[in-house]
């Protein structure tokens, strides 16, 4: 796991001009916005379809095609900033105990560790701290390393220089405004819609509600019942001196369908009081400069302002790259080279005169490595041994058992199908998928109810028409879940 957000030499001096772009499914937006003094100005625009998928795809075509797309908008500009996609964010949150402000990052650091459910090594990791009355607590957040060094890899094929990876969502309501404090914020995207919380200057809570837009008939429709209920469900997480302060919602994104969220939420959650505003434009002093009156409100619109404004990234993920001769520049390249050449060479004479000792030593404790070496060597294979298969050690396996029961109550002959399982504290699962027809569904659900452990199976709504019914299920198991035979 690489924490970029505290490795020194990562940020440099922030060009004028920079191009942002937002990666939200095969939908990528772009703007190139310059600063000039106390004022930005917008010279390109452009939202585009891609047609390969950037992670799977190979990184030259991808590259080739994002190229391509430029030169159709006239986009010149090399530096760039990056809106990197929220559903590949991975989340998870602790208490700070009352620790000194030196031992906090490596705590966070074991806490993610323990939090994330993957190899932390494959990891780029930031956290945000926040406070709910005098207790202090972070989020943290893992993108899978692979992820962003293949859309790096992209990125410098198609002739763009990275300077910033982040998340759209967290430029869009900053967490660090004073106005974001007790804000839920939503923001509509291509598939899928986001939601974040902030309180205390940081993040409360982050995440991307899937199989909330889908496409029918040649058409986005979003699906407002199913981000109500997720954003309750969230809400219904958060310590209650938390949740009863939250009461404005700023919803983001395509105006009809900002609009139609709002006004499904004003519905839903009326008895939580909650202000629901849908954003159509940036306040003044946003940024703390002047902008165009009639800029969009975009994540990539947002992020590079932030970027341009000297803000700091609140989530980094950008991969730390400091070349050799940058370094050396760094360090002797003031106007007291001199001095700093000559006090080498006085560090130098000292360690000459200490190198006799220092191979006394390693001679020493080389001879003492080697009668310990082979028992070393068996102590690291049995610790691997133990790294590599602790989280099998639950003999109950209760995850994988219930996903089994599940699985068993589907036909083989594919007339009912899963397309989605989401397992909530081993006690309720969330089950979408296609039917096609209602007797075939009707049927898994006795068999899930017959299911041993499963006490409750409801059926939470079916749109469409045979042999095309997408159906959602409500899944309730009983207390610690199903057991393992």
């Amino acid at each position: 796991m690489i924490d970029l957000k505290h490795i020194p030499g990562i940020k440099g001096k922030r060009p004028s001009t920079v191009l942002a772009l937002a990666f939200d499914g095969s939908q990528l937006d772009g703007v190139v916005l310059h600063r000039a003094g106390d004022s930005m100005a917008l010279r390109q625009s452009f939202s585009v379809t891609l047609s390969l998928d950037p992670l799977t795809a190979d990184p030259e075509l991808v590259a080739r095609e994002i190229r391509n797309h430029l030169d159709l908008a006239e986009v010149r500009e090399r530096d760039c900033v990056v809106c990197v996609p929220l559903k590949w964010a991975m989340t998870t949150h602790t208490e700070i105990p009352d620790l000194p402000e030196a031992d906090v990052q490596e705590f966070l650091k074991i806490e993610a560790e323990r939090g994330f459910h993957s190899d932390t090594d494959a990891l780029y990791f930031a956290a945000s701290e926040y406070s709910i009355g005098s207790k202090k607590h972070a989020a943290l957040i893992g993108i899978p390393r692979n992820h962003i060094d293949i859309l790096e890899k992209v990125l410098r094929a198609a002739k763009l220089r990275p300077l910033s990876f982040s998340i759209g969502l967290t430029a869009l309501q900053s967490p660090a405004a004073e106005k974001s404090n007790f804000v839920m914020a939503l923001v509509v995207g291509e598939s899928s819609v986001g939601l974040q919380i902030t309180c205390g200057g940081g993040i409360a809570a982050l995440r991307a509600l899937e199989s909330t837009l889908e496409t029918e008939g040649g058409r986005r429709v979003l699906h407002a019942d199913v981000v109500v209920r997720e954003a309750r469900i969230t809400l219904g997480q958060l310590p209650a001196e938390l949740r009863e302060k939250i009461r404005t919602v700023r919803i983001f994104g395509p105006r009809d369908f900002a609009q139609q969220l709002a006004d499904e939420l004003e519905l839903r959650l009326e008895q939580l009081a909650l202000k629901v505003e849908v954003v159509k434009g940036y306040p003044a002093g946003e940024f703390g400069v002047e902008i165009p009156s009639d800029a969009a409100v975009s994540p990539a619109f947002s992020f590079a302002a932030h970027f341009l404004a000297g803000h700091e990234t609140l989530l980094e993920f950008l991969p730390p790259k400091i070349p050799a001769w940058k370094q050396f520049t760094a360090k002797y390249g003031s106007g007291k080279a001199r001095k700093a050449i000559a006090a080498t060479v006085v560090v130098v004479a000292i360690i000459g005169g200490l190198f006799l000792y220092q191979e006394v030593q390693l001679l020493r404790w080389q001879s003492k490595w080697d009668q310990m070496k082979v028992e070393v060597a068996d102590l690291k294979v049995i610790n691997e041994k133990i790294d590599k298969y602790r989280p099998w050690s639950d003999e109950t396996v209760r995850g994988l058992t219930i996903l089994k029961e599940i699985t068993a109550a589907f036909p083989a002959d594919g007339a009912v199908t899963a397309k989605t399982l989401e397992i909530r504290d081993l006690n309720t699962v969330v089950c979408t998928g296609i039917a096609r027809s209602l007797p075939a569904l009707s049927s898994v659900q006795v068999q899930l109810q017959r299911a041993p452990g499963i006490v409750r199976v409801e059926q939470k709504g079916v749109r469409g028409h045979s042999p095309q019914l997408q159906f959602t299920l409500n899944i309730q198991c009983s207390q610690g879940g199903i057991r393992a035979n």
